[in-house]
């Protein structure tokens, strides 16, 4: 019986395959300082911790061996007070072992006192002098890892200025940031702190100022007035994911043609938070067969795929197509890399524009047939 082929319709669907990953590691450069139960805590102290007007606090209050906690109200407090209990000399202890800690850390920078003006990637900072000031704005760049580690430790003061800043850029977290100071802190009015205060002594926050990490003081008093503090944590780890489109028309051939069209915006979403990511994406088509009975097939040998350039990508690392050109495209019927990401720092993503085409034998009936186009990515 002959054959007569009229045009043929393909379309593709194509799936994804999500990929979740465990909880992030720490930074290959520098681990931060255990806090221990520490951590609960947005204010704690050795003798008293004193507040006047209305400062707001988030995260617990302790204070011990004192007994005293002064001006909740009229401050509030997102928290727990705990004076000289269970959950305070836990925490007092475990402040010290993180002053400790900090203390013993290897310095890999000796540098001015005056921080003002400066940038700082991760690091230990020792101050040249043994104290450091702080006036005008530090800025602390992560270089795109979340989990990029600052300590500054001196052995004496630290002293902020007033309408001073200390900016996170480009990832940096102010849960590990760590302030080790041998003495005393003072933190200027109507200024901006970030980071983790470990003080052998006390700190003193400035009217109308803004902490972003901790103030913890193990042998003194903490004395805020009118003051925000508030406990920092570090950022959740998301997923690893692939999105890609529903459905593809890749349109209509005669027999012996062949059929070619994108497939639409495909893209990897890396939220992880690492240090130092990688991840493959691949692709691989089912048989495209038509519904019905009989049922026809084109074999999955017939569809090849290049994934093209980069359409958008973000984050840092090295992005390779697996077939940056129509002359590198490949046939799908196995599992082919689409994308990869090397050499990655922190979240990433990275979207192509894939081409599909599938040739169409002379043996083929004509009809509508469906394949699945499936992406995954690890």
């Amino acid at each position: 019986m002959a054959r007569v082929a009229t045009a043929l319709t393909l379309f593709t669907a194509a799936t994804v395959l999500a990929v979740l990953t465990g909880p992030r590691g720490a930074s290959a450069a520098e681990l931060p300082v255990p806090l221990g139960t520490a951590a609960n805590f947005a204010v704690l102290a050795g003798t008293t911790v004193t507040n006047t007007g209305l400062s707001m606090v988030t995260g617990d209050i302790g204070v011990s061996p004192g007994t005293a906690v002064t001006g909740f109200p009229p401050g509030q407090l997102n928290g727990a007070i705990h004076s000289n209990d269970g959950p305070a000399v836990q925490a007092k202890s475990d402040l010290v072992i993180a002053y400790n800690d900090a203390v013993s850390r290897t310095t890999t920078d000796i540098v001015a006192t005056e921080l003002g003006g400066t940038t700082k990637t991760t690091g230990v900072y020792g101050s040249a002098g043994g104290t450091f000031t702080l006036a005008g704005d530090l800025i602390l760049d992560a270089e795109g890892d979340p989990n990029a580690v600052f300590i500054f430790k001196t052995v004496s003061t630290l002293i902020t200025g007033a309408l001073s800043t200390v900016n996170l850029i480009n990832g940096a977290q102010s849960c590990n940031v760590f302030w080790q100071v041998g003495s005393s802190v003072t933190l200027g009015a109507s200024s901006l702190f970030r980071g983790n205060i470990l003080a052998l002594t006390s700190i003193t926050v400035g009217a109308g100022l803004e902490v972003d990490g901790r103030t913890m003081a193990i042998n003194g008093a903490v004395t805020m007035d009118t003051d925000t503090v508030t406990r920092s944590t570090c950022a959740e780890p998301g997923e690893l994911s692939i999105s890609a489109p529903e459905t593809a028309d890749l349109g209509s051939a005669g027999l012996g043609g062949a059929v070619s069209g994108n497939l639409g915006p495909v893209t990897v979403t890396d939220e992880r938070l690492l240090s130092a990511p990688t991840w493959t994406a691949t692709v691989v088509a089912t048989d495209f067969v038509t519904s019905g009975v009989p049922v026809h097939t084109i074999s999955n040998t017939n569809a090849s795929y290049w994934s093209g350039p980069a359409t958008a990508t973000s984050g840092i690392g090295t992005f390779t197509s697996g077939q940056p050109t129509a002359a590198d495209a490949e046939i799908i019927n196995v599992e082919r890399t689409a994308f990869t990401l090397t050499d990655g720092i922190g979240n990433n993503s990275a979207t192509w524009d894939p081409v599909v085409s599938v040739q169409i034998p002379l043996t083929a009936v004509a009809g509508v047939y469906t394949g699945t186009i499936t992406f995954s990515v690890a």
